[in-house]
């Protein structure tokens, strides 16, 4: 399979015909977002008695409180409120070989977040209550491919990942790629794209949604070699492919990574995350309009009501998390004997269902720091943040979930460096190859949600035609 992921991603261009229908999608599918009040919110309610926010259904998900232990962190505790929303939804991309080619089915979705409207999504994108019909809205596209397991087909992957733990308690989506044999009709707002022509999107601001980047970074790439004089060469992209390859030249072994990893997460045991009353978060300010923290800082909870087009449902209300200012999302990579590796950080979040999971090198609000101590202040930050043009090799701004978050935004990126990092200095911290993270990826909860975009939008650099020196 490594072998077509790595010719469709060499497939690129030819994106004229997809520009056309992309803005006639974008005319099609709509969504006018009005902030109302959270005590207006049609269809749900808050409990009288924890000042939680749930759907008058019970489905969907409950906005509810957290509290955080943390011993011998900067900050060692704090409360705050979180999505709970337990059930497993269906994230799915159905791919099939035209002309030898391999296409995936992607679909152009609104959601009532996007700051831009229209995005590439995956072929299902759907919570377990949209595709059981809680909703009562129209049927979710293509679910059948996802659910049906008599029918004719490969499973490439299919497997549960987790969502943003600083913001979703214990959220999980089934990650799944499927490649179909038969022919498979093409409804409105569907449209079939190569690997390649999908990472050439991934250059633009805001066009592949996030949950698209979760599925992509599950392909299979392992396996693949510099060919040509790209074998010889030491070029960046040449070691990117090495990097892809598995088996040879990483600074650690898959073994001691994973020893690492449930190392970290032994060392964590203490951290206690547990849900309370909403009504009981500290340093958080409620009134009817919205939930905000008192430093102004981190998020807010808002209500909206949604007007749209082109979705399974025309109009409905609910709560919204509302990050404030656009987030930093990035990783130091480095070639070390003509591979390229990524330095991964072992990350704690509250709503994890494991505590850890590998997250990029840096990730953060930088805002959000400037009121606490400088111990606080992520390792890393500064270099990122000063990193010059020769040293960029990846850099957008790319979106998060639109159908929970507000114009949640990150800007990814990826910096080419030299330095070293002693494990002794920093024992969070390790090198590794994107074959070890696609390794990784095969298995639930390893490697967090902002990760996966980032291995995305690295592989994207696979089928760019320039070749950084």
């Amino acid at each position: 399979m490594h072998v077509r992921t790595v010719e469709s991603a060499q497939s690129v261009g030819g994106l004229a015909e997809f520009d056309q229908w992309y803005d006639e999608c974008g005319k099609q599918n709509y969504t006018d977002v009005a902030r109302v009040p959270l005590e207006d919110l049609a269809g749900w309610r808050t409990d009288p008695a924890t000042g939680n926010i749930g759907h008058h259904s019970g489905k969907f998900f409950t906005v509810q409180g957290l509290q955080v232990r943390l011993p011998g962190a900067a900050v060692p505790a704090w409360t705050q409120p979180i999505i709970n929303q337990p059930e497993v939804g269906i994230l799915g991309i159905l791919v099939t070989e035209f002309d030898g080619v391999l296409h995936c089915l992607m679909q152009a979705k609104v959601e009532p977040g996007n700051a831009n409207g229209v995005q590439l999504s995956p072929t299902v994108q759907a919570t377990r209550s949209n595709y059981t019909g809680v909703h009562k809205g129209k049927t979710v596209p293509y679910i059948e491919y996802f659910r049906d397991r008599d029918r004719p087909h490969r499973m490439i992957a299919d497997v549960r990942q987790s969502e943003q733990g600083a913001w979703f308690h214990r959220k999980r989506n089934r990650n799944m790629i499927i490649e179909v044999f038969e022919p498979v009709e093409v409804l409105e707002g569907f449209v079939w794209l190569t690997i390649g022509q999908v990472h050439e999107l991934l250059q633009v601001e805001d066009l592949i949604n996030m949950d698209a980047r979760t599925v992509l970074a599950c392909l299979p790439f392992a396996g693949a070699q510099p060919t040509g004089a790209a074998a010889g060469a030491d070029d960046f992209r040449a070691a990117l492919i090495r990097s892809c390859a598995g088996g040879r030249g990483s600074r650690h072994s898959m073994g001691d990574i994973l020893a690492w990893i449930t190392d970290v997460r032994t060392q964590y045991d203490d951290v206690q995350a547990a849900m309370i009353p909403l009504d009981q978060v500290r340093n958080w300010r409620r009134n009817q309009e919205a939930i905000w923290h008192e430093t102004g800082a981190f998020f807010r909870v808002i209500g909206v009501d949604v007007r749209a087009g082109g979705r399974e449902v025309g109009q409905w209300m609910q709560p919204m998390i509302e990050p404030l200012g656009v987030g930093l999302v990035a990783v130091l990579v480095k070639r070390i004997d003509g591979v390229l590796h990524v330095l991964m950080h072992a990350r704690v979040e509250a709503g994890y269902l494991d505590v850890i999971e590998l997250g990029p090198t840096v990730q953060c609000t930088p805002e959000n720091y400037d009121h606490l101590t400088p111990a606080a202040r992520p390792p890393f930050l500064d270099e990122v943040q000063a990193a010059g043009p020769d040293q960029i090799r990846y850099d957008t701004v790319l979106s998060e979930e639109g159908g929970r978050f507000y114009h949640a935004r990150n800007r990814y990126l990826v910096v080419e460096t030299d330095r070293d990092v002693p494990v002794q200095q920093y024992p969070d911290y390790r090198w590794m190859t994107l074959s070890q993270l696609g390794e990784l990826l095969r298995h639930s909860h390893y490697v967090n949600i902002q990760a996966r975009s980032l291995i995305a939008c690295l592989h994207s650099l696979l089928s760019k035609q320039a070749v950084f020196a």
